[in-house]
Parts: C-alpha cells; sequence; structure tokens
C-alpha cells in the first residue's frame, strides 16, 4: 500500500521546520490560512519574515519542486503574505522561499532550499 500524498506533505513540512530550526530560524506559523490562501511555514531570521512554500516529492517524479511554482501560486503567496502582514502588521522585510523535499524509497530524504523564489 503506498503512502497518500497529503501524508508526504505532511512530514515534508515536519522536516521542513526541523531543517530550518536548525538553522536559527524562529517558526511563527505552519499551515496559516485566510479565506483561500494557505501559507505552508511562515518564519522568522534576524529581519526577514520568510514565507516558505513546502514541495515534497518521491524520487523520480516528473515534475520538479521548483516547476510546480506556477503564476498561480506565486499570486496566491503574495496575496497571502499581504494579508497576513496587514493583519499581523509586520514591518519586517519579506522573503519567499521554496523548500524541494525528495524521499527515497528507503525513507531517507534530501532537501534544497531555494531563497528568493519569486
Amino acid at each position: 500500500m503506498s503512502t497518500p500524498q497529503w501524508a508526504i506533505g505532511s512530514r515534508g513540512e515536519d522536516v521542513a521546520c526541523e531543517w530550518l530550526r536548525q538553522r536559527g530560524f524562529y517558526i511563527v506559523e505552519r499551515n496559516w490560512r485566510v479565506g483561500h490562501y494557505e501559507i505552508d511555514i511562515i518564519a522568522e531570521h534576524y529581519d526577514t519574515m520568510h514565507f516558505v512554500e513546502v514541495k515534497t516529492r518521491k524520487a523520480g517524479s516528473w515534475q520538479s519542486a521548483y516547476d510546480s511554482i506556477d503564476e498561480q501560486k506565486i499570486r496566491t503567496l503574495r496575496r497571502g503574505a499581504t494579508a497576513y502582514r496587514a493583519m499581523r502588521h509586520i514591518r519586517h522585510n519579506l522573503q519567499f522561499d521554496l523548500i524541494a523535499i525528495e524521499v527515497d524509497q528507503s525513507g531517507g530524504y534530501s532537501i534544497e532550499y531555494v531563497e528568493n523564489i519569486l
């Protein structure tokens, strides 16, 4: 029986949060939603608020995590970040990042962190 995609995605977000924490990021929010906007991870690092999209793929997937960030996702991230900033009165610099996680058949994984995806 294969693992459902939502479970793979949830595990990927766990891994991403831990990876960020180990590098000095403070996780402010996880799976933050307002209306139809959703941001996987909102993290603070120094004077920058990072809006992080997490993409988890099985090894050998036909589409890379980076390629899955289309114009619709970019608009959604920007609008979600704008809403978050207004609701929380954030004055930090904003940055949009991607954490791509590839899971192999044995359950091991590799992580790629791409800063400033927008």
